[in-house]
């Protein structure tokens, strides 16, 4: 009975322990791959109409999906938002609340999300299909370096398209909240954007948030390109490592919006 039980917790210790071994290898496989990316960026550069084609890949093919999702959200705040202070005989600061919520939190944040699902799986599951059709190998025997030929220009679009997404979500997210605060539920117009220009302030406020949303876009486009690079070369690979984009980005997004949020607050 006792050799069953030294065994069973034998092998669960040794699962933790490989578990926690692959865990930290790949956090070090991830942060080489960010080095070298850095590193190889210039060349890159060289050929900036492949960073330009990815900006469109990643961030004007992702507006819709953007302004869609930011113009019911700010409709959503702003119903919200006025139920709430009305009880406080606070209604005309409703446009406050729809914008400090889209400017500091939500807009980066479920920029972000948005983000991973739609460019961030495209990503990692075209550069697997590149691994899985060893194209990546074939460029390395004609010479051409993968990271900066594959990897750097869509991490820079990344990066790029980010904060312009998130700004385009509060944007469309503010006037969804002002349409029904305004023309539906009666607000006054001249209070809706006199106390928000007056309580939304430029440092605060809107640097922070452009902050949030690069760091955003450097986690959620280094994750894709990780996984993508490190994805098995086959069909079950490949779909595992664009569930884990989703996951880990998702994950990675929220934790790091307590951090720096914490950080913002303290400064």
């Amino acid at each position: 009975m006792k050799s069953i039980l030294f065994n069973r917790l034998t092998k669960l210790l040794t699962g933790i322990g490989r578990r926690m071994i692959e865990r930290i290898w790949r956090l070090g496989a991830g942060a080489r791959l960010f080095f070298l990316t850095i590193v190889y960026s210039g060349e890159s550069f060289k050929r900036f109409h492949l960073t330009l084609r990815e900006v469109y890949f990643t961030g004007v093919m992702s507006l819709l999906i953007i302004i869609v999702s930011a113009f019911f959200v700010g409709m959503v705040l702003g119903l919200q938002g006025y139920n709430t202070l009305q009880k406080y005989g606070s209604s005309e600061a409703i446009g406050v609340l729809v914008a400090l919520s889209l400017v500091r939190e939500l807009g980066p944040v479920v920029t972000a999300l948005l983000f991973a699902g739609r460019a961030g799986t495209a990503i990692t599951a075209e550069i697997g299909l590149m691994k899985t059709t060893e194209q990546l190998s074939a460029m390395e025997m004609m010479a051409v370096n993968p990271i900066a030929r594959v990897v750097a220009p869509r991490f820079w679009a990344g990066v790029i398209s980010m904060p312009v997404l998130a700004a385009l979500f509060s944007m469309v997210g503010v006037l969804g909240g002002y349409i029904v605060a305004v023309p539906l539920i009666g607000v006054d117009d001249g209070a809706f954007w006199s106390q928000m220009q007056a309580n939304v302030d430029v440092r605060e406020d809107i640097i922070n948030g452009v902050i949030k949303s690069v760091v955003f876009g450097v986690a959620c486009t280094m994750i894709a390109l990780f996984e993508g690079f490190d994805a098995p070369p086959t069909a079950e690979g490949v779909s595992h490592a664009t569930t884990r984009t989703v996951v880990i980005s998702s994950l990675t997004v929220l934790g790091l919006d307590f951090v720096l949020t914490s950080f913002m607050i303290t400064v």
